[in-house]
């Protein structure tokens, strides 16, 4: 059902409501995405910190499984939590949610600073919170997706989805900041910035006109949600796009530096590139989507982690095939993770994009686990990576059928719905 402007200047009487005010939908985009990034910045700040802690000692002796759980917790909080927010984002809209979900992110921010240092305990609990900031995400894609029209959502949700670059930002200044200007830095620059960033958000986001608010209760919602088949399809396309992005980001060093003998600076710059390309192809995945179609750029993208993958697995010559292979792996999963959220924006209702963000979200993050557990297994049993790789390769194809056949059904049957209802 559509509302008219008129109809929603007059509902001032829902929660953080305000007129609505003209707004550029690309403003909106800049505004969310870098909101995005803020919250995912804020959302990585211990991951750099993990191996430093155990190495200073400050708090007491760290086994590998303790820093392990320590990055973790924040990650896997952020990535459950994007389920009710993506609901409640439907509900209240992004111009409450990412005002409310950024100053939040702060309060774990300082107390990790001024008592969370203090103790593994206390960090652990300042870590868990710190997940608030993970959930932006499921905020944004309803967002962003209620500005733009159906042509344009593909490369406008890309392009914010590009916002996870922000996990960059902490990467190469957490460390920094931390050991040569003070312990309480990072912790303060990154509070201060979700400060301004949640006030400038409140007086300038404007949810779109004729956003429309789902009927009934959170807990309906969501159920109603998980049962529709884009929900179930789209968690598996993106726990394997996002996931595998999230994996090797997070293994990628380790990798290399077992594999091919690299030094750890040398493992991490490459891991940097990695990310790069992946963030890049985001929203050129987004963009060839709208006018391709998502199938055909999530078919193109899996088919390349088939064969990247398979060859990984060989321990090719680095410096040559190898690389490309990593390389090409990056932009694949960079531009099946863009694909992804333009399917869901093609064959979902607008008032539903919260909520299938938010699960689709959660199967994403929760999907980068999965790899490097698996490796890690795998290789201290057979001191091989290989094994994981073919892995890899094999889940890849199976992804590669399910977008060729039920995927395809799912898109078809939007398109052939839309042409009937227009």
């Amino acid at each position: 059902m559509s509302v008219s402007r008129a109809s929603v200047a007059g509902a001032g009487d829902g929660i953080g409501s305000a007129p609505p005010a003209t707004r550029s939908p690309w403003l909106m985009l800049a505004l969310a995405t870098l909101g995005f990034a803020l919250n995912f910045w804020a959302w990585a700040l211990l991951s750099p910190l993990g191996p430093l802690f155990r190495t200073e000692g400050t708090l007491g002796t760290l086994s590998e499984s303790d820093v392990a759980l320590l990055v973790a917790v924040p990650v896997l909080v952020g990535s459950l939590g994007r389920i009710p927010v993506g609901a409640l984002t439907d509900r209240f809209g992004g111009r409450v949610m990412f005002p409310l979900v950024s100053a939040a992110t702060i309060i774990p921010i300082l107390f990790i600073g001024y008592v969370g240092l203090r103790s593994f305990g206390a960090l652990l609990l300042g870590g868990f919170f710190l997940g608030i900031g993970g959930t932006a995400f499921a905020v944004g894609v309803p967002f962003v997706n209620a500005w733009f029209p159906p042509e344009r959502r593909g490369l406008a949700i890309g392009i914010f989805g590009a916002g996870m670059g922000g996990t960059a930002i902490s990467a190469l200044t957490t460390v920094k900041l931390y050991s040569k200007v003070g312990h309480q830095t990072p912790f303060l620059l990154t509070a201060l910035a979700l400060a301004l960033y949640a006030v400038a958000a409140w007086l300038l986001l404007r949810d779109a006109p004729g956003r429309t608010q789902p009927a009934g209760s959170l807990l309906t919602r969501l159920v109603a949600n998980a049962k529709l088949p884009i929900s179930w399809q789209a968690c598996i396309l993106y726990a394997v796009a996002f996931g595998g992005y999230v994996a090797f980001s997070v293994y990628l060093p380790s990798y290399l530096k077992t594999a091919y003998g690299l030094d750890a600076a040398d493992a991490a710059n490459r891991m940097a590139g990695f990310v790069v390309v992946a963030v890049l192809m985001r929203p050129l995945g987004g963009w060839l989507s709208d006018r391709l179609g998502p199938v055909p750029v999530l078919a193109a993208s899996y088919s390349v982690v088939v064969a990247g993958a398979a060859v990984a697995a060989t321990t090719p010559l680095l410096e040559h095939v190898g690389t490309v292979a990593f390389l090409a792996m990056a932009a694949a999963l960079g531009a099946g993770s863009g694909a992804t959220f333009a399917l869901v924006a093609k064959v979902t209702d607008p008032s539903r994009v919260g909520g299938v963000t938010g699960l689709v979200g959660a199967a994403g993050g929760l999907g980068g686990f999965v790899p490097p557990l698996i490796m890690g297994y795998v290789y201290g049993r057979t001191d091989s990576y290989g094994i994981g790789l073919v892995l890899l390769s094999v889940t890849a194809a199976l992804t590669l059928l399910l977008t060729l056949t039920i995927v395809r059904n799912t898109a078809n049957r939007a398109t052939q719905d839309a042409l009937h209802h227009a």
